[in-house]
C-alpha cells in the first residue's frame, strides 16, 4: 500500500515532558527554596529562643510560644471540623439526580471535575479555614492568659454587681469565643447552602420545592444556632454596657450606663434575648416541620424588635424624659463615673486645698527667707543643656548625650541636691570612619556618666559639674564606667572574640578592651551564626575572621526594648533614667499595668495623654494608641548598663493585673523587697503616669455630679510658653514645700489654668521620693475662682515685655548674633502666693551651647532679672515697700506692745488673720476676701502708731 504518511518518515521532536537530568535539577532547585524559606523561618525562632535564654526569660519565651501554638491549633481545628462537618454532611445529604432540570444540567459539569478531587477540596477547604482562624486565635494568647490567671480586684461594679476581674478578664475572652461561633457558624452555613446548591439540595430556578427536607432541617439547625449565639451576645451586651464608651459633656472618653442605658437599653437586651431563643427554637423546629414560615416569621419579628426596641425605643427616652431635666436623671451615673474613674487611675486620695493664690504676709522679710527654704529651685534645665553637656563634655565625636536629660538625685557635700545628669552614649555617627569592622566590632559602647548641680551655675554660666571628663571622676561613688546599653545604642555589636574594642581615648592615646560581661549570644556554633546572617541581613556573619572564640552578639540593647522583651504584658514609660546604683549604672524604667475594662471608669489614650512639648521618639511611651481606663505604676524595672542585666521589682503588691500576669509567667517578678536601699533611693514617682493622672484631673477633680455636669470647674493643662509648639507644658521635677509640708520633698509638679483661658486655676505636686512615707500623695492647690492669678503663659508675656527685662533681653541677643532660649517656667507655692522662676541661657555667636547667664523671678507684680537667683529673689522682696511683720502664727498670743494702740491694732490683726484662715480651710472666698482687707487695715494702723511713738521718742 502507498505512503500515506505526508511525507518521509525520521525523527520526532518531544515536546513538554522534560529529561530526566533537567528534571533532578528542578526538583533539586525546588527543595533548595524550601530549605531556605524553612532555613529563614528557623532563624528567627533561633535567634529569638538563644535571646530570651541569654538574658533568663526563656520561661516568657517558651510560655508565649506553646500558648499561641496551642490556641493555633485548637481553634484551628474547631474552625476546621465546623466547616468540614458541615460539607460532609451537605454531601451525604445530597438528593438523587435522576430528573435533572437544565438548571442540574450546567451544573453537572462542576460535579464531574470536582469527583475525582472531593476528598483533596475538603481537606483544602478545612486546611484553609483553619489556618486563617489559627493564626487569628494565636494572637489572643494575652486574652486567655488574663482569663485563665485572673485574680479579683475585690471592687464591684454598682449596676450588676460583678467583680471588676469580670470585665477586665473574663468578658474579653466570652466575647472572643462568641466572635469565633459567629465565624465558624457563618462559614459552616455558606459551604453548607453551596454543597446543596451543587447537589440539588437547593434549587433557584427549577419548578418545585427550592429545597430538599434533609437541605431545609441541616440549615435550619446552622441558623438556629447561630441565632442562640445572638441570644448569648444580648445577653453579654448587657455587661458591656458597663464598659461602653459614648459621648457625654463633651467628651468622648466617657464610659458606663447612662440613664437611657439603664432604663431602655438594658430591658432592650433583656426583652432581645428573650425573643432570640424564641426564635431560636423555631428554627430547631424544622427538623420536624420541615418549613422554613415560622421562623422566618420569627426571625423577621427578632428584627424589628431590635429596630423598634433596641434603637427607637432607646431614643424616645433620650429626647422625652432625659433631656428635659437631664442634670437631675444623669447625676446618679455621673457619680459613679467620678467615682469608679478616680479609684481606676489612683487619683481617688487626691487632696484638693483652697490656696489664695496672693501672699498671707505682706512682709517682704519673711517671704524672702521663706524663698530660700520652701524650695530648692533647679536652674539647670535638663530639657536645654544637653548641647552644652556636649560641648564640654563630649571629648570625642563618638560620644553623645541624649537630647533631654534627666533629674536625679544625689548626696553632694552631706546634702541631698537635685541633680542634672546624662550618659556618655555611644554615637554610631560621629566615628570617624563608618564600615562593618568599626561600627560593630571597634566602637561599642559609651563610657561613664556625667553629673551637674541642678540648682546653680558657674560664673560663666556653665553647669556646675559633680561628675565629669573621661574616665568620670567626681563626687558619685565608683562604679562600671563603660555603657554598652543605652537609649541610643541601637545597632548590635559583637564583642568578647579575637577583635580589640576601643575603650576610651585620653592624651596617650586608644586603650583597648575585651567585654567581659555575661550578656550577649555566643556565636561559636556555626548554625547560630548563620542564623543571625539571615535574621540580621549581614552576611559577613557568617565568615568574617573578626569572629572566632568567645565572641557574642549584644542587641535589643535600648532599655525599653529589653524590658518591653521580656514582658510583653508590661506599658513601659517613655522616660528611662540612668542612675548609679550599686557600684553600676543602671537604667530605671517605669512600667504600668493597664486594662481597657474597668467599668464606669472614662477610657484615655495613651499616646495623646502623655505627649507634651519635650516628646519626641526618645521620650514616647510604648502602646501609645492603648486606650486604658486603669492603670497602676506596678513594675519597677532597671537594665544593667555594662551587662544587660533586666530586673523586674513588683512596685504594687495589691494590683490584681499584676497578680494575674505573675501567675501567667511566675519567676519573672521579683518582690519589692528586694530592692536595695541604693537603688529605693533613686527610684521616683513616673512622668507618664503622672501626666495621665492630671489630664484626669482636669475634670475629675471636682467629685460632686452636679458640679462635674455644670462644666463650671473644668481645666486645662496649659501650653508650654517657653516651647511655642502648641503642645502641654512638661510636669517638673524639684524639692519644694507644699503648704501642709514642714519640709521639702522631691516632687513631681505641674499647674492647670481654667478651660479656655490663660489665668492660672490649680496647682499640682506629687511626693516622686519613693522612700517617703508620703510618695505618690497627690496635693491640689485650688485658687479662688474669682481670682485672676497669672498663668504660665501671662507669666511669660508679662516678663517678655517688660520695661526692665526687655532692654536686658535685647542686650543679651547682641543684635541678633546670639540667641536667647527660656528654660524651665518653674512654680513654686510661697505664703498664699506663687513664685515663677525661669532660667534664661544665651547661646553666644562664638559657641554653640547655652550658657546661664539670667534668671527671671516673678511674685505677684513684683519682677527680679538678676545674673543669678540670690539676687533676682533679692530684687523681688527687696525691702522697699516692705510692711511691719505679720501676726503671730494661728494659736500664739499677741505680745503686748507699750502702746496701747499698736497693742490694740495688732490684736485685732491677730483676730483678722486667725479669721482668714478659718474661712480659707472653709472655702468661703467672701469671708476670706474680708479678713485680708480687715488684716491689712490692722496692720496699717499698727505700722501708724509705731511711727508716732518712734516720733515722739
Amino acid at each position: 500500500m502507498p505512503d500515506r504518511g505526508g511525507g518521509p518518515t525520521g525523527p520526532r521532536i518531544r515536546l513538554g515532558r522534560p529529561s530526566r537530568r533537567t528534571r533532578t535539577l528542578l526538583m533539586t532547585l525546588g527543595a533548595l527554596i524550601v530549605l531556605a524559606i524553612a532555613f529563614v523561618m528557623f532563624a528567627g525562632f533561633w535567634t529569638d529562643w538563644l535571646w530570651y535564654r541569654s538574658v533568663h526569660y526563656s520561661s516568657v519565651f517558651t510560655t508565649t510560644l506553646w500558648t499561641k501554638i496551642g490556641l493555633f491549633f485548637t481553634f484551628g481545628l474547631l474552625m476546621a471540623a465546623a466547616v468540614g462537618v458541615n460539607i460532609y454532611l451537605a454531601h451525604r445529604l445530597r438528593p438523587p439526580l435522576s430528573a435533572m432540570s437544565l438548571e442540574q444540567q450546567s451544573l453537572d459539569r462542576y460535579r464531574m471535575g470536582i469527583a475525582p478531587y472531593k476528598k483533596w477540596v475538603l481537606l483544602a477547604v478545612c486546611a484553609m479555614v483553619g489556618l486563617i482562624a489559627g493564626g487569628s486565635a494565636s494572637g489572643q494568647w494575652r486574652t486567655w492568659l488574663l482569663y485563665t490567671n485572673a485574680t479579683q480586684f475585690g471592687t464591684k461594679d454598682p449596676q450588676f454587681h460583678k467583680d471588676v476581674a469580670f470585665y477586665a478578664f473574663d468578658l474579653p475572652w466570652y466575647r472572643f469565643l462568641l466572635s469565633f461561633g459567629f465565624a465558624a457558624v457563618v462559614l459552616g452555613l455558606v459551604a453548607a447552602a453551596l454543597v446543596h446548591y451543587l447537589y440539588g439540595g437547593l434549587r433557584i430556578t427549577s419548578p418545585g420545592g427550592r429545597a430538599t427536607a434533609a437541605a431545609t432541617g441541616h440549615l435550619s439547625v446552622l441558623l438556629g444556632i447561630f441565632v442562640s449565639l445572638k441570644a448569648v451576645a444580648y445577653w453579654l451586651d448587657r455587661y458591656g454596657l458597663a464598659v461602653k464608651s459614648s459621648d457625654f459633656k463633651a467628651t468622648t472618653s466617657w464610659t458606663g450606663l447612662r440613664y437611657v442605658d439603664a432604663n431602655a437599653y438594658l430591658p432592650a437586651k433583656n426583652i432581645l434575648f428573650a425573643i432570640a431563643i424564641i426564635c431560636a427554637l423555631l428554627f430547631f423546629a424544622t427538623l420536624w416541620r420541615r418549613t422554613w414560615s415560622l421562623p422566618m416569621i420569627g426571625f423577621g419579628l427578632m428584627v424589628l424588635s431590635a429596630i423598634l426596641i433596641g434603637g427607637l425605643y432607646p431614643a424616645i427616652v433620650q429626647k422625652f424624659q432625659v433631656q428635659p431635666n437631664e442634670a437631675a436623671k444623669e447625676a446618679p451615673y455621673i457619680q459613679k463615673n467620678i467615682d469608679a474613674t478616680r479609684e481606676a487611675y489612683g487619683i481617688g486620695g487626691s487632696k484638693v486645698s483652697p490656696y489664695p493664690g496672693t501672699p498671707t504676709t505682706p512682709n517682704k522679710d519673711i517671704l524672702r527667707a521663706d524663698a530660700n527654704t520652701t524650695a530648692s529651685v533647679r536652674l539647670l534645665d535638663p530639657n536645654v543643656v544637653s548641647p552644652t553637656f556636649q560641648q564640654l563634655q563630649q571629648t570625642r565625636g563618638y560620644y553623645a548625650f541624649p537630647s533631654t536629660l534627666d533629674v536625679d538625685r544625689y548626696t553632694t557635700d552631706k546634702k541631698e541636691q537635685d541633680t542634672v545628669v546624662g550618659l556618655r552614649e555611644l554615637n554610631v555617627n560621629g566615628i570617624p570612619e563608618n564600615n562593618w569592622i568599626n561600627d560593630h566590632f571597634k566602637y561599642t559602647h559609651g563610657y561613664g556618666m556625667v553629673a551637674a548641680k541642678g540648682t546653680n551655675a558657674l560664673a560663666d554660666g556653665s553647669p556646675d559639674f559633680t561628675e565629669k571628663d573621661l574616665p568620670a571622676t567626681g563626687s558619685l561613688p565608683e562604679y562600671q564606667q563603660r555603657i554598652y546599653y543605652g537609649e541610643q545604642t541601637k545597632q548590635y555589636s559583637i564583642v568578647g572574640g579575637p577583635t580589640k574594642e576601643i575603650d576610651y581615648t585620653d592624651n596617650s592615646g586608644e586603650k583597648a578592651y575585651t567585654y567581659t560581661g555575661k550578656s550577649g549570644v555566643g556565636l561559636d556554633n556555626p548554625i547560630t551564626r548563620a542564623a543571625y546572617a539571615v535574621s540580621f541581613g549581614e552576611p559577613q556573619i557568617l565568615y568574617s575572621g573578626a569572629i572566632g572564640k568567645g565572641s557574642k552578639v549584644l542587641y535589643n540593647r535600648t532599655p525599653k526594648e529589653r524590658v518591653e522583651a521580656v514582658a510583653p504584658w508590661l506599658t513601659i514609660d517613655g522616660d528611662p533614667y540612668p542612675s548609679v546604683v550599686d557600684g553600676h549604672v543602671k537604667w530605671i524604667v517605669d512600667a504600668y499595668t493597664t486594662t481597657n475594662g474597668y467599668p464606669y471608669a472614662s477610657r484615655t489614650t495613651l499616646g495623646d495623654t502623655t505627649a507634651d512639648s519635650l516628646t519626641d521618639g526618645q521620650r514616647t511611651v510604648l502602646a501609645q494608641q492603648n486606650q486604658v481606663n486603669y492603670i497602676r505604676n506596678s513594675v519597677k524595672a532597671t537594665v544593667d548598663a555594662y551587662d544587660g542585666t533586666v530586673t523586674l521589682y513588683q512596685w504594687d503588691a495589691k494590683d490584681p493585673v499584676l497578680k494575674t500576669w505573675m501567675k501567667a509567667f511566675p519567676g519573672t517578678v521579683k518582690d519589692k523587697s528586694e530592692i536595695s536601699p541604693d537603688l529605693m533611693a533613686h527610684l521616683r514617682y513616673p512622668q507618664d503616669l503622672f501626666k495621665v493622672q492630671r489630664q484626669l484631673l482636669t475634670r475629675y477633680h471636682v467629685t460632686k455630679a452636679s458640679t462635674f455636669y455644670s462644666g463650671s470647674e473644668v481645666w486645662q493643662v496649659p501650653d508650654d510658653p517657653a516651647a511655642k509648639t502648641g503642645k502641654s507644658v512638661p510636669p517638673y521635677y524639684l524639692s519644694l514645700k507644699m503648704p501642709d509640708q514642714s519640709s521639702q520633698a522631691f516632687s513631681l509638679t505641674t499647674t492647670f489654668t481654667p478651660n479656655g483661658r490663660d489665668n492660672l486655676s490649680a496647682f499640682m505636686a506629687v511626693d516622686a521620693d519613693a522612700t517617703s512615707k508620703d510618695y505618690g500623695a497627690i496635693r491640689l492647690l485650688q485658687l479662688p475662682p474669682n481670682t485672676t492669678v497669672d498663668g504660665p503663659k501671662q507669666v511669660q508675656s508679662k516678663l517678655n515685655s517688660d520695661n526692665k527685662v526687655a532692654p536686658q533681653i535685647n542686650l543679651l541677643k547682641r543684635g541678633g548674633d546670639s540667641t536667647v532660649e527660656y528654660g524651665n517656667l518653674l512654680t513654686v507655692p510661697l505664703n498664699g502666693g506663687l513664685l515663677y522662676v525661669e532660667p534664661v541661657y544665651v547661646r553666644g555667636a562664638g559657641t554653640n551651647y547655652p550658657l546661664l547667664r539670667k534668671v527671671l523671678v516673678t511674685y505677684g507684680n513684683q519682677i527680679g532679672f538678676q545674673d543669678t537667683l540670690e539676687a533676682a529673689l533679692n530684687e523681688v522682696f527687696s525691702s522697699e515697700g516692705g510692711t511691719t511683720q505679720p501676726p503671730p502664727a494661728t494659736g500664739q498670743p499677741t505680745k503686748p506692745a507699750p502702746d496701747p494702740t499698736v497693742a490694740a491694732a495688732l490684736a485685732d490683726a491677730q483676730k483678722a488673720f486667725d479669721a482668714g484662715q478659718a474661712a480659707l480651710k472653709a472655702g468661703d472666698w467672701a469671708k476670706y476676701g474680708q479678713t485680708q482687707k480687715d488684716l491689712a487695715a490692722a496692720l496699717q494702723r499698727a505700722a501708724e502708731a509705731e511711727q508716732k511713738t518712734a516720733k515722739k521718742g
